[in-house]
């Protein structure tokens, strides 16, 4: 039995974009999604809840 290491599904642009949803966390979703439900969804739950406005993002990002 043999067993195959993982292939990552994380490119430049996701850490870049990870990166940017760190710190500000809407700006992540937008470079990822553009001006969308998930952008105000994020920007909404990023000013009201900041942990899930952090979690948010990496959903999105690495969904995609």
């Amino acid at each position: 039995m043999s067993t195959t290491p993982a292939k990552s599904t994380a490119t430049k642009g996701d850490i870049l974009r990870i990166l940017c949803a760190f710190f500000l966390p809407p700006l992540g979703v937008f470079l990822q999604v553009g001006f969308g439900l998930h952008f105000w969804l994020n920007l909404f739950l990023t000013l009201a809840f900041w942990v899930p406005g952090m979690i948010h993002p990496l959903y999105i990002i690495l969904s995609r």
